[in-house]
């Protein structure tokens, strides 16, 4: 083992790794099935920079086959030790090779080189998962697709420009996927939904 991931760097992540990880999972598919939705999800501490949502999100979901980019501001040494050591996902320098991405509000301004999958295999796209300050706190947008009944009005403090991004990578079932976590709190946001954008709204 060598220094960097020595047990040092090394810090808890589950209390129980197994039924943890499956409750934190079945949360993060709740939050997809049921968008716009906060959803508890409290099983993990906080990690460097990392929230506990975000955090229970990657011990949930990365793994050796799951190629993960960093934001600037999570690829620190104590980030990188315990992602390698509790999920072994391989970190990628190029957004283009992840199957997930770690990200911060700096990051929402352009998603274009996130592969958002085929016509064949579309769900072979990236993940975005997106920590935020709180998950609401903006004029509130309404949300249609699946998992809801008519409309959901949802108040996400995104910067507009995120969701010309996510507009111009959807090409259904093309698109991305996205969990924003604040905390202890998560929401979900398939491909399948459509958000109307700041300009629709006001039109």
């Amino acid at each position: 083992m060598t220094a960097l991931y020595s047990s040092e760097w090394l810090q808890p992540a589950f209390n129980d790794p197994v039924l943890d990880a499956q409750a934190s999972f079945r949360v993060a598919l709740k939050a997809l099935a049921e968008p716009g939705l906060v959803q508890p999800l409290d099983r993990a501490l906080a990690l460097d920079g990392l929230a506990p949502a975000t955090y229970a999100l990657c011990l949930a979901f990365l793994d050796g086959d799951t190629p993960l980019w960093l934001a600037p501001s999570f690829d620190t040494p104590l980030i990188r030790a315990n992602l390698a050591f509790h999920c072994g996902c391989p970190i990628v320098e190029a957004r283009e090779l992840a199957l997930f991405a770690l990200l911060d509000e700096p990051q929402l301004h352009d998603l274009s080189d996130f592969d958002n999958g085929s016509e064949r295999y579309p769900d072979q796209s990236c993940t975005l998962l997106i920590q935020l300050e709180a998950l609401d706190g903006s004029a509130p947008l309404r949300w249609r697709g699946p998992g809801i009944k008519d409309v959901r009005s949802v108040s996400l403090p995104l910067p507009a420009v995120f969701w010309q991004q996510r507009q111009a990578r959807s090409a259904f079932p093309r698109g991305l996927d996205a969990f924003f976590a604040a905390g202890s709190q998560i929401i979900g946001l398939p491909r399948s939904t459509h958000v109307l954008t700041p300009a629709e709204e006001a039109a």
